[in-house]
């Protein structure tokens, strides 16, 4: 192999290419980027064997056809002190050798062709959905998501797709998080992506994409990447028996009023009594030790006696964190009942601290 091709656009493919590398034995050829040359493109890979990315460019010069590996987290380094310009990288003996007017490199190689396999997607089904909702669904349930739990289901997020609907949700035994989207696909199918997976999905896609899937993996392409994540291989908690069937009192709330109210316990505790009453809403402090904290906001609310409820406050906030409108729907169903939040198709049901 034996390529020219500009510094910027190595640097942001390896760069991409990072969190699918095998960073802690660097004697196994997952540390390493599969270099290939096809027609008039450069294809380069990475895998972890859970996830693994693809990525492709015609942006290069190719003198000699070829297929090569290099140790990602090296090439990354040395591509980064190098100037912007050309650099030519081609194989001689087992070697990647990298280029740059007076500067060169000698990187070892594996053997190319025992580079893991991606998985073959062309043949599989097709999943009809808006890629800018799904990403979207992803960013607000993602704080939900549990890490490490030994309960493997719980350390990813469902997408559950129904005949006239799917659901996007996520749980970490204290709250369940759910976004909702009414969209006929005539076909009942539930997906469980790991959290990893999903911080990926996040970072590299924006735009349009196409989503294939079987019982253990699921393959997302746009137009620079395909990317590919094993499923989590598991029951998903039946969430829906968890979303209230009734809200006893439902109150319409500017997000910035419990922000503020919020924050200034938080000085003190991130568990917070909040008192609705008719005409204003209390916070006060629930701390183990001596310290208090206390603060009102004054507000109109459609109720005649008041309603006390205990929260971690860091639940409430990750839920105003990810709404963009400027009020949110409180349901409550008296003192220690889950309460959920809810603001157009999103919603989380939370469980409160017992009073």
């Amino acid at each position: 192999m034996n390529i020219i091709i500009q510094n910027s656009v190595l640097d942001n493919i390896f760069t991409a290419l990072q969190p699918f590398l095998d960073k802690k034995d660097s004697s196994q050829i997952t540390s390493h980027i599969y270099l290939e040359t096809k027609e008039n493109q450069l294809i380069c890979k990475a895998t972890d064997f859970e996830m693994g990315l693809c990525s492709t460019t015609n942006s290069l010069t190719i003198n000699e056809q070829g297929i090569a590996t290099v140790n990602g987290k090296q090439i990354l380094d040395i591509i980064k002190r190098l100037k912007e310009g050309e650099i030519n990288l081609y194989t001689n003996n087992e070697n990647l050798h990298i280029k740059q007017n007076k500067s060169s490199f000698k990187l070892p190689m594996f053997n190319a062709q025992e580079f893991p396999s991606f998985p073959e997607y062309e043949t599989l089904p097709k999943l009809e959905i808006n890629s800018l909702e799904l990403i979207n669904s992803m960013k607000k349930i993602f704080p939900v998501i549990d890490t490490n739990n030994q309960k493997r289901e719980l350390n990813g997020a469902l997408l559950d797709i129904k005949e006239y609907s799917y659901n996007f949700v996520a749980t970490d035994t204290k709250r369940l998080a759910m976004v909702k989207f009414e969209n006929p696909s005539g076909n009942n199918l539930a997906l469980i992506f790991p959290k990893k997976a999903i911080t990926e999905i996040q970072r590299l896609f924006f735009d349009h994409i196409e989503l294939f899937y079987n019982e253990k993996n699921v393959v997302i392409k746009s137009q620079n990447y395909v990317f590919f994540s094993h499923l989590i291989n598991g029951k998903f908690p039946d969430y829906e028996k968890i979303l209230p069937k009734e809200i006893q009192t439902k109150l319409t709330i500017p997000k910035t009023k419990i922000i503020e109210g919020i924050k200034v316990i938080n000085s003190v505790t991130n568990d917070v009594k909040i008192t609705f009453r008719p005409s204003e809403i209390l916070f006060e402090s629930l701390s183990q030790d001596n310290s208090e904290a206390q603060t009102q906001i004054e507000i109109d609310l459609p109720i005649t006696e008041e309603i006390e409820i205990g929260i971690n406050s860091r639940h409430v906030l990750d839920f105003l964190s990810q709404i963009e409108t400027t009020d949110f729907i409180w349901g409550l169903n008296g003192k220690n009942a889950p309460f959920i939040l809810k603001s157009e198709n999103f919603s989380t049901v939370v469980m409160p601290i017992i009073l």
